[in-house]
């Protein structure tokens, strides 16, 4: 059955977003629920997205709310709070609204790493939470789940290289702390391709893909990468261990939570893999071909080349 409509769960967000709109150019009429519409305000309009106010915590809604569709992708996915809540629960009972319902599709959105033994909260969470997805997968053979473990996403609304060139336009000395932690960026738009792709590709049923760029980076280096694009030198001084773990205690009780504990627990294993990007769904794009259109003093119009450089590349 060709999916000609999907409810997008986490659709507000960053990654959310591009998501969206590849499924818009498809012209696949898309649904996405938030607890507050003016939050989906960046996704009215485009032509084939109706943003609706709802809590998909309450059972009676979601189940409502996925019933009307052919296929949900979930992304709900948080770096602090409540893990469980967001990362166990919510895909639990997505899972089951989808198997109740007759949904037979559904893609999830875990993280690189998750694992039930992981080092960090985060990582424990959304190893349990896939673990909880297979569970109502294999109870009800009908549902068919593709599940996707990203490392960090890059894009031009990301809160990642853009927290980092917040920081270097207003600190000339900046102490980082787990410099050495390893990341293996990979572009939004590359994410969002494989999970438009996944939908109607019938080997993606019942499969885990992870989801990495073509490079590997210290996130010293990554640092060092952003205060070079947008010509902010600065001075960086990398943290050991126990100095890593005080900043982010302290960063973590200020307002932003810029990093907690569990995230420089979470950087203790490699955001790596041996395995590339899938081919099932081409290529991935080098950060280096892509930031310096939407950040740096010479981008001029990001926006404007930004989408030059997505015409060019054909996404």
């Amino acid at each position: 059955m060709k999916i000609n409509k999907v409810l997008l769960i986490g659709g507000t967000g960053f990654i959310g977003a591009s998501i969206a709109e590849q499924l818009a150019r498809q012209e696949i009429f898309i649904t996405v629920p938030t607890r507050r519409r003016e939050c989906g305000k960046h996704l009215f309009l485009l032509p084939t997205v109706d943003v609706v106010q709802a809590d998909v915590f309450n059972t009676a809604q979601l189940e409502e709310l996925v019933s009307r569709h052919d296929a949900v992708i979930n992304l709900v996915g948080i770096l602090h709070g409540d893990f469980e809540r967001a990362h166990v629960t919510l895909p639990k009972m997505v899972a089951q609204a989808c198997a109740k319902t007759g949904v037979e599709r559904l893609i999830q959105m875990s993280a690189l790493n998750a694992d039930v033994n992981g080092p960090s909260d985060y990582l424990r969470s959304r190893g349990r939470g896939e673990a909880t997805v297979w569970d109502v997968c294999r109870a009800n053979p009908v549902l068919k789940v593709t599940m996707f473990r990203p490392s960090v996403v890059f894009g031009e609304n990301d809160k990642f290289l853009n927290m980092f060139a917040g920081l270097l336009k207003y600190f000339p000395l900046l102490p980082l702390g787990s410099p050495n932690a390893r990341f293996q960026p990979v572009w939004v738009e590359d994410v969002a391709r494989a999970l438009v792709s996944s939908i109607n590709l019938l080997a993606t049923n019942n499969q885990t893909y992870v989801l990495v760029g073509p490079n590997v980076y210290t996130l010293r280096e990554l640092v060092d990468f952003v205060a070079t694009i947008t010509a902010r030198r600065r001075i960086i001084i990398g943290l050991g261990p126990a100095l890593s773990m005080l900043q982010a205690r302290v960063l973590g009780m200020l307002p932003g939570k810029l990093i907690t504990p569990d995230n420089v627990r979470s950087m203790s294993l490699p955001s790596t893999s041996d395995q590339p990007f899938p081919a099932l769904f081409g290529d991935a794009a080098a950060m280096e071909s892509v930031v310096p259109t939407y950040m740096g003093r010479d981008a001029g119009d990001s926006r404007n080349r930004y989408q030059q450089f997505r015409d060019s590349a054909g996404r």
